[in-house]
């Protein structure tokens, strides 16, 4: 799947439109009389604020779906082929070690293959996998140019046509699987109906600093958010690492997108609208290993603030048809506003208060946002977990958890100005995974090796 000039010249005109939008409704209150200029913000702030409370709080006191124990396998129903993919780049560090794990994983014999694609490393990934071939039968591997194109997408779907499975496990090069996940997984899945399932992200390396400590609290956030998106008639996404996808409706959406930033969050939105279901596992986890420094941070998250705001500009007509249903629309609607425009807006209006010398007139919005922000966070790293131990919250991790939030205020806008502005150059500069040296890495390596593009469809 793949878009021309014509494609991105209408993404950029869309990207512009939006950001003078948001433009427009952040500097406007500044116009109105002082007693009516707080209205607009009083009465988002409302009506967003109750909508998040009560996806956060009414979950935190309900059993969520995830948490029942799935059933167990039985002779009556055998167990279904699964095919584990990765699409490696350069993963010398931890290629071995993944191969390990997946060997690890309890299924049946003859049911778990692990794919593994070889997308035109430099390092020492080639013959590490010759090695591993030897003494894993279950490892296939294939290879491809490192211009081949289409990114991690392109490597994904490079693999796809070869599976036989029914279930297609997605995962990085760094993740960490317990033994018994898909003796979990799977049986949830089918018997729940879910065309895919999203494990919860858990930051293996949360102890190293304080923003790998701020990355695990997000990582907690978003798991608890989805699913209280979910049982409230919304909408769920998947995650990149750790998504597990039926083959059969993979194949229906017409597999990965080669034309979008992450393949991840652009094929919730291609299941969403041939309206199938994506559940969320809070337990058992995927482990991963977070950024170190801000600067890996930034590009990152800049890949991830273009791919979220690119693909409602590519679906847009699609999410407010009647392919969707009123709660799924409302959901989408207030992740979007809160998401997406309140940080465009909120940069408007301290623009607006430069120029105009008034007060600022969003932030009651900015704050009941970030509040609930912070309460989905302490309520998330509270509830049991497997795998690595949540921060304990106290006032000042959760202080920390709303200031790390703060930066979405600076990245989407920032990304949305430069998808308006300038023409998008589609290249695939992977995050670099360092295995038992991610504690300790050098902080010039952690960056993502970039040209500063942000980087095309790797992992989220």
């Amino acid at each position: 799947m793949a878009a021309g000039g014509s494609d991105s010249d209408r993404r950029r005109a869309k990207a512009a439109l939006f950001l003078a939008c948001c433009g427009l409704v952040g500097i406007a209150p500044h116009w109105l009389p002082p007693g009516r200029s707080l209205v607009p913000a009083i009465t988002l702030a409302t009506l967003l604020g109750g909508y998040s409370l009560r996806t956060v709080l009414l979950q935190a006191f309900r059993r969520s779906g995830s948490d029942t124990p799935p059933p167990p396998l039985s002779s009556a129903a055998p167990p279904s082929a699964v095919d584990v993919v990765v699409a490696a780049r350069d993963e010398q560090a931890v290629i071995a070690r993944l191969v390990e794990r997946i060997a690890a994983l309890r299924w049946p014999e003859g049911l778990l293959t692990l794919w593994v694609v070889d997308d035109g490393s430099d390092d020492r990934t080639p013959e590490l996998l010759a090695e591993l071939q030897g003494r894993h039968p279950f490892l296939r591997v294939l290879r491809r140019p490192r211009d081949a194109g289409g990114g991690k997408s392109g490597a994904l779907n490079l693999v796809l046509q070869q599976l036989g499975g029914r279930w297609m496990l997605v995962l990085d090069a760094d993740a960490d699987l317990q033994s018994d996940v898909l003796e979990r997984l799977v049986p949830w899945a089918e018997a729940g109906g879910w065309a895919a399932v999203q494990l919860r992200k858990a930051v293996a390396n949360a102890q190293t600093n304080l923003l790998t400590s701020a990355q695990a609290m997000e990582m907690a956030f978003d798991a608890m958010i989805q699913e209280g998106r979910l049982a409230n008639g919304g909408v769920a996404e998947l995650r990149g690492n750790g998504q597990l996808l039926s083959r059969e409706a993979l194949l229906k959406v017409g597999g990965f997108n080669e034309d979008t930033v992450t393949d991840d969050l652009d094929l919730s939105f291609r299941f969403l609208l041939e309206g199938l279901p994506i559940g969320v596992l809070w337990d058992p986890p995927v482990q991963e290993e977070a950024v170190l420094t801000l600067p890996a941070l930034w590009r990152q998250r800049q890949r991830w603030a273009e791919g979220g705001l690119q693909r409602f500009f590519d679906y847009g007509p699609g999410l407010v048809s009647g392919r969707l249903t009123f709660s799924q629309k409302l959901d989408l609607t207030c992740f979007f506003l809160l998401q997406y425009v309140l940080p465009v807006v909120a940069s408007a209006d301290l623009v607006g208060t430069v120029f105009t010398r008034t007060a600022p007139t969003m932030w009651p919005f900015s704050i009941v946002a970030l509040a609930l922000s912070g309460l989905a966070i302490a309520t998330g790293c509270r509830r049991p977990s497997e795998g690595p131990p949540l921060p304990a919250m106290n006032p000042f991790s959760a202080g920390l958890g709303i200031l790390y939030l703060v930066h979405w205020f600076v990245v989407i806008p920032w990304v949305t100005l430069k998808m308006a502005l300038l023409p998008k150059k589609l290249v695939w500069v992977k995050t670099l995974h360092l295995g038992e040296d991610s504690g300790s890495q050098d902080p010039e390596h952690n960056e993502e090796q970039a040209d500063g593009e942000p980087e095309f469809a790797a992992e989220t």
